[in-house]
């Protein structure tokens, strides 16, 4: 009989819940390191899901074309200081959602595993994206208000540009502004789509790793290294950035449209008003603005997320996730 691998993979790689405080620790490390490299996507990304609106309200051509004119287009107008705009929202938010995302889907994981004819453990894929889908929402639902500040810090340059008055000076006094005109309910303006994106792109980021990553290792007959890593991290990013863009788009518009005295959006009234105007007034490849810059920074945070994430791991003498 033939003697199988030591390295054979199951779905999963361990069984082992990892402890809460570890786990929490280990996801907000792992995406600070990622935003370091990816964060100026974020911001040319969410300019130009918002040039389109601005274009079509003020009847004035589009001023950025592009990923790379755009990041042009800030660093000359604005400074290369702008590329990080919203960071420090950004942090607070990575140590609210990532944290909580990845505690959400280790518990649910644990849940959802069972055992093959084998009686080994595995994860199959619908299981494994409700998993990703249900953590991502439920993270997001506790941290949204800190993606509203993060999206209205990014586009506080462009509002000066515009002759606009700066609404953002700092983290809190943007949190102390969002409540005194909307209350608590305005500092979750946005949830719905927020929580709809944040479910997608937890399926396609966390789901889709841990899932394409163990189909990887048994399709190339190999152990969990760093190409297996990559490979996995690359698929999950653009899996992600396919799936969320269209709720993405969506999210930067309601969050970033003014509000009346009573904290009700003057653009859009809803998710589905917004969706439905994105449509009729753009086109269909609308939903997709961004894209490229959105994948371009999916991606390479995912590599750098989770390679620091499984390395963390490793060092402290844990299996792989």
């Amino acid at each position: 009989m033939d003697q199988v691998p030591q390295f054979r993979p199951t779905y999963i790689s361990t069984n082992q819940k990892t402890p809460f405080l570890e786990l929490y620790v280990t996801s907000v490390i792992a995406a600070l390191a990622g935003e370091t490299i990816a964060y100026p996507f974020d911001v040319c990304k969410t300019r130009m899901h918002i040039q389109g609106e601005i274009a079509s309200k003020s009847a004035t051509p589009l001023k950025y074309r592009g990923m790379l004119g755009t990041a042009v287009g800030i660093i000359r107008e604005e400074g290369l200081l702008k590329l990080y705009g919203g960071l420090t929202a950004m942090m607070v938010r990575h140590s609210t959602f990532t944290g909580l995302k990845m505690f959400f889907y280790d518990n649910l994981r644990e849940i959802m595993i069972t055992t093959n004819k084998e009686g080994q453990p595995q994860l199959t894929f619908l299981r494994g994206a409700f998993c990703g889908m249900t953590a991502g929402a439920l993270a997001n639902m506790i941290s949204s208000p800190v993606d509203l500040v993060k999206i209205q810090m990014q586009m506080d340059g462009k509002r000066r540009l515009m002759g606009e008055p700066a609404r953002i000076r700092n983290v809190f006094q943007a949190f102390g502004s969002i409540y005194q005109v909307g209350g608590v309910r305005g500092l979750w303006k946005g949830t719905v789509i927020n929580a709809t994106r944040a479910a997608l792109v937890t399926l396609g980021d966390l789901s889709a790793y841990d899932l394409s990553k163990r189909h990887l290792m048994i399709l190339l007959d190999s152990p969990d290294n760093r190409l297996i890593q990559f490979m996995g991290a690359m698929i999950a990013g653009f899996t992600s950035a396919v799936l969320s863009t269209p709720a993405d788009v969506v999210k930067s518009r309601i969050m970033n449209q003014p509000t009346d005295d009573k904290g009700r959006g003057l653009h859009y009234k809803g998710t589905i008003d917004c969706f439905t105007k994105l449509y009729t007034e753009e086109g269909f490849f609308a939903m997709y603005k961004g894209f490229l810059p959105y994948w371009l920074r999916i991606g390479p945070w995912a590599l750098v997320f989770w390679t620091t994430f499984e390395q963390i791991r490793r060092f402290r003498g844990d299996e792989g996730y």
